[in-house]
Formats: C-alpha cells, sequence, structure tokens
C-alpha cells in the first residue's frame, strides 16, 4: 500500500520520460537492488533530504545522458541503472553520502552501474 507521498510521486512520474517501467499498472523490479534504490530515493525524499523535483531533474538528465551515449543500440537499457544514477547524484550533492558510501550499499561494482561523475 503506498503512502499519499510515495502516490503522489509515483502517480506525477505516469506519462512522462522518467516514468518506471510498469506491467498491469504495477511497478516492475527486475532485482532487488532496483527495489531497494526506489524505496530509498522515495523516503529520502519524503523525509525532506532533497526535493523529489530535483531528484527526477537529475533522473532525466541521467536518461538523457544514456540516451546520448546509445544513439542506435539501446539493448543495454535499464532504467533502475539510470534511477540509481540519479539516486546517487542527490546523496552526493546534498552531503548525505558519499560517492563511496553509495557504492557500497549497493555493491555498484557487481551492477555494472554507469555512473557519470560530471
Amino acid at each position: 500500500m503506498l503512502t499519499q507521498f510515495e502516490h503522489f510521486a509515483v502517480t506525477e512520474m505516469m506519462g512522462s520520460a522518467d516514468s518506471p517501467p510498469r506491467a498491469n499498472g504495477t511497478l516492475c523490479f527486475g532485482s532487488e537492488w532496483e527495489r531497494t534504490s526506489f524505496g530509498l530515493a522515495l523516503a529520502l525524499a519524503k523525509e525532506g533530504y532533497f526535493e523529489w523535483d530535483d531528484f527526477r531533474d537529475e533522473l532525466i538528465s541521467s536518461i538523457k545522458r544514456w540516451e546520448e551515449f546509445h544513439p542506435l543500440d539501446r539493448s543495454s537499457w535499464n532504467y533502475y541503472e539510470q534511477f540509481l544514477t540519479a539516486l546517487e547524484r542527490a546523496v552526493v550533492k546534498t552531503n548525505l553520502l558519499t560517492t563511496q558510501e553509495m557504492r557500497e550499499i549497493f555493491h555498484l561494482n557487481n551492477v555494472g552501474l554507469y555512473v557519470d561523475h560530471r
């Protein structure tokens, strides 16, 4: 069951470039780290560590950069890799965690995540 904030955050993304994958109206997660990153982003935004709209701006930028680096072959696309990249940027920007701490939490070396540190 979604809380009021979670409902707001998820429905606000529907139909936009950063909309999460769904099946039959339900959010889809391919692995536990995807579910964890989604829940962590919602929880941190809800608690005021960053604004949800600022996080979404990071997510949209991350998706755009990925698309620019993959103009023809998009077979390696993973929405939650971009989601996690945006989350990393949000928590580093707000000094909540360092990049290294974020990598340790999500075992990023095992995920093969593309992280752009611009």
